[in-house]
Order: structure tokens, then C-alpha cells, then sequence
């Protein structure tokens, strides 16, 4: 509809210059044509006219429709949203630096089904360096279990369920100087629900190693745990999220993705992979059911 709107607009731009040229060129010719040219000019620009007051009515019909279809989509939005995650406590974590917009997006999505702002944000500093986390593990003994190359995985996992679990998080106390970019809200409330978006470039090696437990761990604890991202971007991180067990949603800046977001967050039975890219196997939406509501009696 925006494509057909702004094609016909166009059109209408096109023919309004070509109402100018003609009138412009009648002005300078009239004098030196005789009446066969200045009749012949004279119909071309009624024939022009008449063309741009027909563009002119189909930009005004779509314009109208198009508002219309906006309204609908508002208020089906509105209805579906209202009160899904009502109360719930959500959890967000950034896989590298905190991007203002996506952000945005995902407390949208929370507020307008009344889950309020996240309990709490992290965002991950990725590459990880690995030969610091091992010297500050090695010096907490309750945390030695964890240090090496091949525990990777393992420190990932398990800190992906304290992120979850909340509480005392000693994995997250010992290590947020090394792996922690940016902080907001307390850790000591467990989250109903999980988001988690990466903004870093894809990761090799330790990193990646790291990342794959970090998200089997969110994704192992029980509560919903969904991987999101906009539609546009150069490096998707879809596949990723899938392979450590995450749900996923892939247009997250749009009311589609964010109705798809919350309806997983808000119940642990519907989980897939949604959106418009190749990754989403599950289509643009998962099966929305109504909010139920109690009432006093």
C-alpha cells in the first residue's frame, strides 16, 4: 500500500511538471505560432490537466485508505497487547553495547502489554578475555570449577541461569568487571521472562564458545527466553540464538514482532522462530490467544 501511495505520487509530481513545461511553453511560443500549433498546444494542456486531476483523486483515495488500514492495525494492535504480560518481571541482556533504538523497542513492547520497564539490564562485553576471567576465577575457590578453555561453555551456562534465577548471582559479582559494559536494575528478583539481543559482530572461537552457553543457560532455567532483532542489520544473530535453544523473533521494531515478542514472554507453551527473514521457520506470528482475565464474584 505505502509502495502503490508513493508510486502514484510520483505520477502526480510527473504531471504537474508537465503542466508547467506546457504552460511555460505557450507563454514563450504563443506570439511566434500560428492557430493550428497554439490549438494543438492548447489541447495538450487540458489533456494534461485532466490526467493530473484523475492522479490527483486516486493519491487523495489512497491516502484515505491508508489511514484507515493505520487506524485498524492501532487498534487490533491495542486490543491484543493490553495486559498479556501484565505484572510480569522481564529481564533484558545485550550481547555487546546497549542500542538506544532496540531498546526502545523491547520497552515498548513490554509497556504497552503492561509489564512495565525490565527489572533488569546487562549488556555483555564481547570478545571475552579469556586469560583474566581465568586468573579471577582461579582466585575465588568456589569459582575455580569454572576456569580453562574447556569450561567455556560451563561458565556461559551457568551464568546464563543466575541472569535468570536472580538472588546472590556470585558468578555475575565475581566476573561484572570483566564481562559487564553497562548495568541497570538489580539482580535479586528472578525474571518471569528473558530477552536477549546481540549488537556485537558474530563471534569465533573462545567467544562463541562462551556464547552458546551463555544462551542454552537463559534458555534452560524454564521461563521463556526469546532472541530478537530488527529487520534490517548486516549480521543476523537468528541462527545463533537458535542453536542455544532460544525462541526468536525477527522484526522486533515492528507491531507484528513486538505482538510476537510478548506473546512468548507471556506464556512458556509458545516458542518458535517468527518474523519475515529466512531464519523465522514459523512464519510472521505464533497462535495469539485471548488474555484471560479474572474477575471478583
Amino acid at each position: 500500500m505505502f509502495d502503490l501511495r508513493y508510486h502514484v505520487a510520483s505520477l502526480f509530481a510527473v504531471f504537474i511538471a508537465l503542466v508547467i513545461g506546457i504552460l511555460v511553453g505557450v507563454a514563450l511560443a504563443s506570439h511566434g505560432l500560428g492557430n493550428t500549433e497554439r490549438d494543438r498546444l492548447q489541447e495538450d494542456l487540458r489533456r494534461a490537466e485532466s490526467q493530473n486531476d484523475a492522479i490527483k483523486k486516486q493519491l487523495d483515495a489512497l491516502t484515505e485508505k491508508n489511514a484507515g488500514d493505520s487506524a485498524f492495525v492501532e487498534r487490533t494492535y491495542r486490543a491484543l497487547m493490553a495486559n498479556r504480560l501484565k505484572g510480569a518481571k522481564i529481564a533484558v541482556l545485550f550481547v555487546g553495547s546497549v542500542d538506544g533504538t532496540l531498546r526502545s523497542a523491547i520497552t515498548r513492547a513490554l509497556t504497552d502489554a503492561a509489564a512495565g520497564p525490565p527489572i533488569r539490564i546487562r549488556a555483555v562485553s564481547v570478545p571475552i578475555k579469556e586469560a583474566a576471567l581465568d586468573k579471577k576465577l582461579a582466585n575465588r575457590p568456589f569459582l575455580a570449577a569454572y576456569v580453562g578453555n574447556g569450561r567455556l561453555d560451563d561458565l556461559g551456562h551457568a551464568l546464563g541461569q543466575e541472569f535468570v534465577a536472580g538472588g546472590e548471582t556470585p558468578l555475575w559479582n565475581a566476573l561484572q568487571g570483566l564481562i559487564v559494559e553497562e548495568r541497570v536494575g538489580s539482580t535479586k528478583r528472578p525474571a518471569d521472562a528473558i530477552v536477549v539481543l546481540r549488537t556485537a559482530d558474530p563471534q569465533t572461537g573462545a567467544t562463541a564458545r562462551f556464547l552458546k552457553g551463555l544462551y542454552a543457560g537463559l534458555a534452560d532455567v524454564g521461563v521463556p527466553a526469546v532472541g530478537v532483532e530488527a529487520s534490517g542489520g548486516e549480521h543476523s544473530a537468528m541462527k545463533a540464538f537458535q542453536k542455544g535453544g532460544l525462541s526468536t523473533v525477527d522484526d522486533i521494531e515492528t507491531p507484528a514482532g513486538r505482538l510476537a515478542l510478548v506473546t512468548m514472554l507471556g506464556d512458556s507453551t509458545v516458542s518458535g522462530d517468527f518474523g519475515m527473514k529466512k531464519t523465522a521457520h514459523d512464519g510472521p506470528l505464533p497462535n495469539i490467544l485471548p488474555v484471560t482475565t479474572t474477575t471478583g464474584g
